[in-house]
């Protein structure tokens, strides 16, 4: 069996939640199997109340960049949680949330949206990771 691709998603905008999706989305038609572990304010975009809001872009986007995200939107770019939507209809995308994370923001596992599966902690997380790849964004 192939390792996973792993990804680490800390930051919660909207440009980075994509990025993320795209990386899942690729190596799931693939037939790769895929770990997310959310922390943090990727976290936090995965609230059930706050998937479908706009969580913003880096500041390294700037104005230009708001203006190519929007004309994306606008010639139909699905969004990022619709983005891993299709991927786990794809192949095998695991979606964990951080239980620090929930712990620190005050987050129980009734607030999240349906695409996240579980929460673990860490080490789960390494344990399932195995020799897989990891990429932290």
């Amino acid at each position: 069996m192939d390792e996973p691709l792993n990804l680490v998603l800390f930051s919660g905008t909207d440009d980075k939640l994509q990025a993320a999706a795209v990386l899942a989305a690729g190596a799931a038609a693939l037939g790769k199997p895929v770990n997310v572990f959310l922390q943090y304010w990727a976290l936090d975009a995965f609230r059930r109340d706050r998937i479908d809001r706009d969580h913003g872009l880096a500041p390294e986007a700037g104005p230009e960049g708001r203006t190519h995200v929007d004309d994306l939107r606008k010639a139909g770019q699905a969004s990022w949680s619709e983005t891993l939507r299709q991927a786990k209809d794809l192949g095998s995308i695991d979606i964990q949330a951080c239980s620090l994370s929930m712990d620190l923001l005050g987050i129980s596992e009734s607030d999240l949206d349906p695409l996240v599966d579980g929460v673990e902690g860490v080490t789960a997380f390494y344990l399932n990771a195995g020799e897989g790849h990891m990429v932290f964004i």
